[in-house]
């Protein structure tokens, strides 16, 4: 019997993004990194029940760097030991990459911003990324930018 494919063939599944990030940061740099989850907030995944427009993302004194603000919906078929919405998430990520990190986030202005949450090969992964809050003058040149670019490619299309 022949094996099916993913409709991705990258073995990915976009469980949710943050839509907002990118209009509120100027995203410098991403990285992924694996998150540690309870068996109740995977299975929430799979049904896309995660909520990720206020999550921020901390590096603690330890050296730990740890997801906070993420809502992941309480699994709907759960016990009494089903896991609380809201709370602080591990994330998984090599020693060296969290010093780099840490180093870049203190320069100033800068936070960690998770940007979407994903299956890959069976594992939750988080993608992180380094950026800038973006003041009301750059959210509007940004508009303006992507405006212009539509209007272009709008007459290009009308002129083939």
């Amino acid at each position: 019997m022949a094996k099916t494919k993913s409709p991705d063939k990258s073995g990915t599944k976009l469980i949710a993004q943050n839509r907002k990030a990118r209009h509120n940061y100027e995203i410098e740099e991403s990285l992924e990194a694996g998150i540690v989850l309870v068996g109740t907030e995977v299975k929430s995944c799979r049904e896309g029940r995660v909520n990720m427009s206020e999550a921020y993302a901390t590096i603690d004194t330890s050296g730990e760097t740890w997801l906070l603000q993420c809502h992941i919906s309480p699994y709907s078929h759960g016990n009494r030991n089903n896991h609380e919405p809201v709370r602080p998430r591990k994330l998984l990520l090599k020693t060296n990459e969290i010093e780099r990190l840490a180093s870049t986030v203190n320069q100033g202005g800068r936070t960690l911003i998770p940007l979407r949450m994903y299956f890959k090969h069976g594992l939750v992964k988080v993608e992180l990324a380094v950026g800038r809050g973006k003041k009301l003058y750059d959210k509007r040149q940004s508009e303006a930018r992507r405006d212009a670019e539509r209007s272009m490619q709008r007459e290009l299309g009308r002129r083939r």
